[in-house]
């Protein structure tokens, strides 16, 4: 369900910076569903990769090998992602908030931790660069916390924070994020359960739909 929801938000013919794992099949999968002029970007440097198969890695020869272009990745940065020109970014989150802030940096307290995460790497500019950036994460009271213990990215545009109890985004006015859908079986109850704040839900909560025949068949000839 979290890779056929990500999967229905990206729109034919728009660009996508791309990650590896969910990311990468929700990308993959709209491709061969309804957005096949969907523009994947990834990392390591390719511009409108097409690959047959997931990628093991950003640096899966696969990618180059069906990219439109390679360049190098300080150009991706310098004169994609950083000038605006990348529609749509792909984030994970180890925490993140009631605000939308995201913590891939430390676990506890910065200079003492009691985990030490990968960090940052392209995450900050692609939460402030790209135009909407869509976050995928389990929803935990451990991931969803009232306050994430170090503010690693900062997100500027619209944000949608996909589950895999439902979907969240920020409200209007308060920029706090609330439940505008849940997944099929799913509960109001047990996503606030799982949420270290008192999560509110819109009026009228709707139902993400679940996957179709085509989008099944689809996921599965990408394992």
């Amino acid at each position: 369900m979290m890779t056929v929801t990500a999967a229905r938000r990206l729109r034919d013919g728009r660009s996508c910076f791309v990650g590896i794992g969910l990311p990468s099949t929700a990308a993959n999968l709209a491709r061969r569903t309804h957005a096949p002029e969907l523009v994947l970007i990834y990392e390591s440097g390719t511009i409108g990769a097409k690959p047959d198969r997931l990628p093991l890695s950003i640096g899966d020869g696969n990618l180059a090998e069906t990219a439109d272009t390679v360049v190098g990745v300080a150009e991706i940065f310098n004169y994609w992602l950083q000038p605006g020109r990348i529609e749509v970014g792909f984030l994970g989150a180890a925490q993140i908030d009631r605000y939308g802030r995201v913590n891939t940096t430390v676990i506890g307290d910065y200079a003492d931790p009691e985990v030490r995460l990968p960090g940052a790497g392209g995450a900050p500019e692609i939460a402030s660069a790209c135009r909407e950036v869509i976050v995928i994460v389990r929803q935990t009271p451990r991931s969803f916390v009232e306050r994430v213990d170090f503010v690693t990215s900062v997100i500027r545009g619209p944000l949608t924070v996909i589950t895999d109890l439902g979907v969240l985004e920020p409200d209007p006015e308060t920029r706090e994020l609330r439940l505008t859908a849940l997944h099929p079986g799913a509960t109001l109850e047990e996503a606030r359960e799982k949420t270290g704040w008192d999560l509110s839900a819109v009026p009228g909560l709707a139902v993400t739909e679940p996957p179709t025949e085509a989008e099944l068949t689809a996921l599965r000839n990408l394992e």
